[in-house]
């Protein structure tokens, strides 16, 4: 994993898929068609469980912020999207829904109990299997810096051209130094 932006401890980290154990994906209640959201919510699960089961009196909570950064998003959901408008089919609401990255970084709020801001990004180039993008780190430097977060829960996910084949996702809790 790159090293995080000066000014930065990282807490924990994770990165799916595990190099331990299953690579499938838990199925996320309410997210359908696509591995992107179920990809957020594991990388973030393994990461924030890392860091409890480290330093349980320290677990994430309250003023956690939560910054997705992917530069491809969720192409599986765009696609069924796509596919149902131009086919004149009933779009399944379920899709409106998941559509927007911040609806999984808002499960993963409600699952973690965290109330920081929840912020989701398109930097300028893909991050590579294990890393974050540069801009993801700055951006976490700063709401650090701002005093909106006591930590921020950096993560980067990338869909494959073909859903599921390749997916890769990296997540790193991160405070001040």
């Amino acid at each position: 994993m790159n090293p995080p932006t000066d000014g930065l401890r990282t807490l924990a980290t994770a990165s799916w898929p595990p190099p331990e154990g299953d690579a499938h994906l838990p199925p996320l209640p309410g997210f359908i068609a696509s591995t992107f959201n179920p990809l957020v919510a594991a990388v973030a699960e393994l990461c924030l469980t890392r860091h409890r089961d480290a330093s349980p009196d320290r677990a994430p909570a309250g003023r956690t912020a939560l910054l997705l950064a992917s530069a491809g998003g969720d192409r599986a959901t765009a696609l069924a999207i796509d596919t149902a408008a131009a086919s004149g089919r009933r779009m399944p609401p379920l899709l409106f829904f998941q559509s927007n990255p911040n609806a999984v970084l808002g499960h993963i709020a409600a699952r973690w109990e965290l109330a920081g801001p929840v912020v989701a990004i398109s930097p300028r180039e893909a991050a590579a299997p294990g890393e974050l993008p540069p801009d993801a780190l700055e951006l976490a430097a700063l709401l650090l810096a701002d005093g909106d977060a006591d930590q921020v829960l950096v993560i980067a996910a990338e869909q494959a051209a073909r859903d599921g084949e390749g997916d890769h996702g990296t997540a790193a809790l991160v405070t001040s130094a």
